[in-house]
């Protein structure tokens, strides 16, 4: 395997997500060849420093990586932007990257299929995006692997080729995207992150992710999600950033820890079959009835 890629992490105020994390972490045979980054965002007021202040004197004293590098934020800047700020910084000296939150748990084979995959696809301009998560779907194929054009941010990996294109600009989308782009972009009209996007411009929310998988598809690019998920979010509810609930489609946790994706995909192409299965998930919630009408009016 190639020199293996940094792992940037990003935690702000949750030493119980954050030590679950490193310890899953750790359990991958990787971690003590890999240079793990860690991002800590400044306390927004001081009733949060002294969950910073825990926060950052468990970060000194973690062990089991090749190097650890330490940045420090002394003022909150939140957390989209310092994962935008991180990942930016990561890449202006390496040419690939894996991203993780600190609520996220990774099953022991996480680093070596998103390094395998960083590796397959280097050179496939195409391909954008390694993501560790996945629904919780069933479909037959014969690869361990597949892409779609959605983005999920749960666990993932990219290169500075790609995300050197990254932009924060949802007026210009909003402006310029088309009604049969809105409909794409929402998975054929199944769900709608496009509010995500109007509700920056509005300043309901202030998150990062959402952009990605815009510019992603903005450049009719591919996202490569394993076909039983590596990653599980445990830091969802009222002292996360910006989920409180979640529906409980993004409800997925690895059912097979020893699960190592080995069959990746050969054809560039979105595979139409977990596509669908994904859009029959989110169909099948029967919340989302928008933008069809106007597509074919």
């Amino acid at each position: 395997m190639k020199t293996l890629a940094p792992i940037a992490l990003f935690t702000y105020n949750r030493i119980n997500t954050l030590e679950q994390c490193i310890n899953s972490l750790k359990k991958n045979d990787l971690a003590k060849q890999s240079t793990l980054y860690i991002f800590s965002d400044g306390p927004k007021d001081i009733s949060q420093k002294k969950n910073v202040d825990k926060v950052r004197i468990f970060v000194k004293k973690i062990k089991g990586f090749k190097k650890k590098i330490v940045i420090i934020k002394k003022k909150n800047i939140g957390l989209a932007k310092n994962i935008i700020y991180g990942v930016s910084k990561v890449l202006k000296s390496n040419n690939n990257i894996i991203v993780l939150e600190d609520d996220i748990l990774v099953t022991k084979n996480f680093l070596r299929f998103m390094n395998s995959a960083l590796n397959n696809y280097e050179k496939k301009k195409k391909v954008w995006h390694i993501s560790g998560w996945n629904y919780n779907i069933s479909c037959n194929s014969k690869f361990d692997a597949y892409f779609t054009r959605g983005m999920n941010c749960w666990g993932w990996a990219t290169w500075d080729n790609r995300w050197r294109y990254f932009q924060k600009n949802p007026e210009k989308i909003i402006n310029g995207w088309t009604n049969k782009d809105i409909f794409k972009f929402n998975f054929n009209g199944s769900h709608n992150f496009f509010s995500q996007i109007e509700r920056n411009l509005s300043n309901e929310l202030n998150t990062w992710a959402v952009f990605w998988y815009a510019k992603i598809f903005q450049n009719n690019g591919l996202c490569l999600n394993p076909k039983k998920t590596l990653t599980k979010n445990i830091g969802i509810g009222k002292f996360s950033t910006n989920t409180k609930s979640v529906d409980n489609i993004f409800k997925s946790s690895y059912s097979d820890e020893n699960f190592l994706p080995k069959k990746l995909p050969i054809k560039l192409i979105e595979n139409k079959k977990f596509l669908a299965a994904i859009r029959k998930k989110f169909l099948s919630k029967n919340k989302i009835k928008y933008y069809i009408s106007k597509i074919f009016s």
